[in-house]
């Protein structure tokens, strides 16, 4: 299988090394700064349009890790060139760009997946088992907050960064992967969402302080933070769930480590041990679920179904977030 990636920027590290992990050859890499692409790969071919590339190397999947305002209209370039694609978060900056997207790849017969690496982070996966499960029973609330720094450096690296058109805010950008986690544990369609966001220390076009309150079917309540302006400096990620029979808490860098893990079923030493097996955070904020998200598209390839965060499941998160900043979710 050919296997190239577009965007060789702060995230391609993450998705060569899950690819060649899992098998993968790396055909080409593109990039509209050459030097990023060579420092990336060097012995691998390199392009700067990735109409080019599609044409040249005809690829089989294509990660797509650029700009956000640029993965709709690259997207449907793979998909009409006859590639899966796995998208970076999130797969397009509107509803209507997220159904071309799913649409195309329905009528081609070919495969999608959102990059929301972090549903398959062990520790999420525990948490989802128990839900699965019944073990909250009735969920009453559940809160996501994410507090990482990102200092004026940081979106002066690159002059997309902070911007409307190709970055969106801290909710869409930082926080979406922690939004699709809830979300996904909560079931999906919240009924109501408020939102208030500002723009208080950084000077962006979007908001570096996003908060919502999210409604869901049944009555539980959820609520999210999102800000780029952790003091001190670092990174914090917390998932909770609060139900009639129990209480779980991820924290760390990435929702990696459980932080309290209490059941009315819960089996003598049961959170010792949940604390002791998911302790350890990862490197970085993308923890360590790239490789796995990759297999799960190979084997969805291989055995014609469909990805763990497919299209349809991208789309989640990302209608929460243009919600909560008043934009259209059909």
């Amino acid at each position: 299988m050919k296997y190239c990636l577009i965007g060789c920027g702060r995230v391609a590290p993450e998705h060569i090394g899950a690819a060649r992990a899992n098998g993968l050859a790396v055909a080409a890499v593109c990039d509209v700064l050459p030097a990023a692409a060579r420092a990336l790969c060097p012995d691998t071919p390199f392009y700067e349009d990735y109409r080019d590339m599609l044409r040249k190397v005809k690829p089989d999947l294509v990660a797509i890790a650029t700009p956000s305002g640029l993965h709709a209209a690259q997207a449907l370039g793979c998909l009409a060139a006859g590639a899966h694609v796995i998208i970076e978060k999130p797969m397009a900056m509107a509803m209507a760009d997220a159904h071309r997207i799913a649409e195309a790849a329905s009528k081609a017969g070919l495969t999608v997946c959102v990059n929301l690496q972090n549903r398959f982070n062990p520790a999420v996966q525990a948490l989802r088992r128990a839900v699965d499960a019944g073990r909250f029973g009735r969920i009453y609330s559940a809160g996501l907050r994410l507090r990482w720094h990102r200092g004026a450096d940081y979106y002066s690296q690159a002059p997309w960064r902070g911007t409307n058109a190709l970055d969106g805010g801290c909710m869409m950008n930082q926080g979406i992967h922690g939004i699709d986690l809830l979300d996904w544990m909560l079931g999906g369609g919240a009924e109501e969402i408020t939102a208030l966001r500002g723009t208080l220390a950084r000077d962006i076009e979007t908001e570096d302080l996003g908060m919502a309150l999210l409604r869901y079917p049944g009555g539980t309540l959820a609520s999210i933070e999102c800000t780029p302006l952790r003091y001190p400096a670092g990174e914090e990620s917390v998932l909770e769930i609060n139900g009639a029979h129990g209480l779980a808490r991820l924290g760390g860098v990435a929702g990696h480590v459980v932080e309290a893990w209490a059941f009315d079923d819960a089996a003598p030493g049961e959170e010792a041990e949940m604390r002791r097996r998911y302790s350890a955070d990862p490197a970085c904020v993308y923890g360590r679920g790239h490789s796995l998200l990759y297999a799960d598209v190979l084997a969805a390839i291989a055995q014609g179904r469909a990805p763990l965060v497919d299209a349809k499941e991208g789309m989640r998160a990302l209608e929460i977030v243009l919600r909560a900043y008043g934009g259209a979710t059909v």
